[in-house]
């Protein structure tokens, strides 16, 4: 019996640089891809990204990351 658990996070980014609601598919499928995200919403009327991951797999900085692969920028939230 394997005694592997994950503990999924979730982690709200603020995103700037939203024009049109394709951003929102654009962000999801970028962050989507990470090693270790479970799941992804961007709301686009507020800007916020949020993102449920596991936190050993995949670390806040490479969210930020992976938001700005899909060129735009992105800081952890607290709300």
């Amino acid at each position: 019996m394997s005694t592997t658990t994950s503990n999924p996070t979730r982690t709200v980014l603020r995103a700037e640089g939203f024009s049109c609601p394709s951003c929102v598919s654009k962000i999801e499928k970028r962050v989507g891809r990470v090693d270790g995200v479970s799941n992804v919403k961007v709301h686009f009327a507020s800007a916020r990204i949020e993102v449920d991951h596991d936190p050993d797999v995949a670390s806040v900085d490479q969210l930020v990351a992976a938001v700005a692969k899909a060129g735009y920028t992105a800081r952890p939230t607290a709300f």
